[in-house]
């Protein structure tokens, strides 16, 4: 009993901690370098600012990501594994299927937790801090409110337990994970029309920067994390709004003096504002291409 106790509390993974995290730093180091020299879209604000804003931010969640939240999902994946609970087990699937349709299924399981954080009211108050930001790079990625990163505990480990995925898995998408949602913030021009067939499977930075958009219908759009298959499967993908063209941030909170780390915290529990530029209006734009036209 006390050894069960102990594996499911664990808080130390060696190849996650020792593998995983290296091989995300020097990816982000990469992406850093390279959205510096092909930028996708122009900046709007200094770029030394946002970085102490965004990585104050990060300083708060990510400990929270990593001492909270892959401890949970391990543990979960841990007991449903010792109580023989989850979907594979049920259906006894062989141990590739389990490997090859559990990443899948984790992917698809995030892209339904990314819909919620924009439907829930309350889960948007954590989700907006994310969105708020006027530009959109790599800082973005951990950009992140501590208490978005707690709300993501129950859901996703339920969702583990409840499809029985192996815990190794677990740890092995998560780094993935990580690495694909700093991918597809970074503000990289990669060249057309390698995107292009890219696109076709996974979250790319073109379609990324289209859901950070100010107006409503394309930020409520591309809520894919690495594969892009989910929003064509649920006819929420949208490719064709030109880079150029994208405002980024939510229209009520357009003021950079609210940028500083205290407002970014205390902003989810601020009354929400509507979503209107500070004049009234609504951000909208003509439809000039199908949603599947990947647009330069």
């Amino acid at each position: 009993m006390r050894e069960t106790v102990s594996q499911l509390m664990k808080i130390i993974f060696p190849k996650f901690d020792k593998v995983g995290m290296p091989l995300l730093g020097l990816a982000a180091a990469a992406f850093f370098i390279l959205e510096s020299r092909k930028q996708l879209r122009k900046r709007t604000r200094p770029k030394i600012e946002r970085l102490l804003e965004n990585g104050s931010v990060a300083a708060v969640a990510l400990p929270a990501l990593r001492l909270l939240l892959v401890p949970g999902m391990y543990a979960a994946a841990k007991l449903a594994q010792q109580q023989k609970f989850g979907l594979f087990h049920w259906l006894k699937l062989p141990q590739w299927l389990r490997y090859g349709a559990g990443f899948l299924l984790l992917d698809y399981t995030n892209y339904f937790w990314h819909v919620l954080l924009h439907k829930s009211d309350w889960l948007w108050r954590f989700h907006n801090v994310h969105h708020s930001d006027l530009d959109l790079d790599l800082s973005t990625a951990w950009r992140f409110h501590i208490g978005e990163n707690f709300a993501s505990v129950p859901y996703r480990s339920a969702a583990i337990a409840l499809l029985g995925a192996p815990a190794s898995l677990v740890l092995f998408y998560e780094v993935i994970f990580e690495g694909c949602t700093a991918f597809h913030h970074s503000n990289i021009r990669l060249p057309f029309k390698a995107e292009q067939r890219l696109n076709r499977v996974l979250v790319t930075p073109r379609m990324h920067g289209i859901h950070h958009s100010i107006v409503a219908r394309e930020a409520n759009s591309n809520f894919s994390v690495i594969f892009s298959w989910w929003d064509r499967l649920h006819q929420s993908l949208r490719l064709n709004v030109p880079q150029d063209e994208i405002i980024i941030g939510v229209p009520a909170y357009r003021e950079a003096a609210e940028q500083s780390p205290k407002n970014l915290f205390l902003m989810p529990f601020a009354p929400q504002r509507t979503w209107q530029l500070p004049d009234g209006t609504v951000p909208e734009r003509e439809k000039r291409y199908p949603p599947e036209h990947l647009c330069p």
